[in-house]
């Protein structure tokens, strides 16, 4: 069983959760994610099976697309609504859609992100939510992000009680924390705020229209029909510049060998097929070999 699995994510499961769930329903030990999201989150995940394990990291790569909820008033410890809060302000004046689209504006482009305590990046070797759960602050490394496009929803800003929210559009590259947005927008805006809700509607050319249910999911595997809904490997790759060999250099790519590089290729990074349309390999130019080209990843046929 290969290919990959368009998932619209449940609120409470964690990414592995659904990992674990569609082995056992499966059947298949081979299974993994591209790009984690928080239990709370829902949408678009990208479960790989098989051979497409080995696509993670260009998958990971992609652009995504989210929508997300800012509460303006109040600040928790892991910068979403499961942390306890630790800074209030009563929000007296409501901040103009105009003032939000102009905060909005300065916060789109390339950008500098602390990721939050709470999160899974790694500081010595622990992770930071690691050094959170016991008290201890560390010093985080900086990191820059691309957000390409940031704008709020059509349904406005709400209020409740001393605090006000509203809902932004995000179009960013790999490794954006929208909580870690989501605080500094507030800060702009003169506020402590969180995240509360937090959709992933697109990851790469994947959206949620492409995505099965948890439980549509669990049925194909019961009917024995999941292998004919996973999206095959070579159509996450299409964006890439393809390279078609013959059976004779069909080998030799699969066995991960340095070649030279076709005239007609241009790019940097490209995949390489064999007649019959299957993904053989990406290959990319030779770093210290003028006119050649070396394997980044190669596909077998089968593992």
């Amino acid at each position: 069983m290969n290919g990959i699995l368009p998932l619209n994510k449940p609120t409470g499961w964690t990414s592995h959760d659904c990992v674990h769930k569609m082995r056992k329903w499966s059947g298949q030990r081979k299974i993994g994610h591209t790009g984690t999201l928080d239990p709370a989150a829902t949408g678009v995940l990208l479960l790989c099976f098989g051979t497409a394990t080995k696509a993670v990291p260009y998958l990971t790569e992609d652009d995504k697309e989210y929508e997300a909820t800012i509460v303006l008033g109040s600040a928790t410890t892991t910068e979403d609504a499961e942390g306890e809060v630790i800074a209030r302000k009563k929000v007296t004046e409501l901040p103009s859609v105009a003032k939000i689209e102009s905060v909005l504006s300065e916060w789109t482009g390339n950008i500098r992100q602390v990721p939050p305590m709470y999160s899974a990046v790694k500081v010595n070797g622990r992770k930071l939510y690691e050094y959170a759960r016991e008290g201890i602050e560390v010093d985080r490394p900086e990191r820059f992000v691309t957000i390409h496009a940031l704008e709020l929803m059509s349904d406005g800003i709400r209020t409740h009680e001393d605090e006000a929210s509203f809902r932004v559009r995000v179009h960013c590259s790999k490794g954006t924390y929208i909580r870690t947005l989501a605080v500094d927008i507030g800060k702009s805006l003169g506020y402590p705020a969180h995240l509360t809700s937090l959709k992933r509607t697109r990851s790469g050319m994947f959206s949620l229209s492409d995505c099965l249910s948890l439980k549509q999911a669990e049925r194909l595997a019961e009917d024995g029909e999941l292998d004919d809904a996973l999206v095959p490997l070579e159509k996450a790759f299409r964006a890439m510049p393809r390279w078609i060999v013959p059976a004779d250099a069909a080998e030799k790519i699969k066995n991960g060998s340095v070649l030279p590089l076709p005239e007609e290729m241009k790019a940097n990074r490209f995949t390489v097929y064999n007649e019959k349309g299957s993904l053989l390999a990406v290959y990319r130019r030779h770093p210290h070999k003028e006119g050649y080209m070396k394997p980044e990843r190669v596909f077998p046929e089968s593992d």
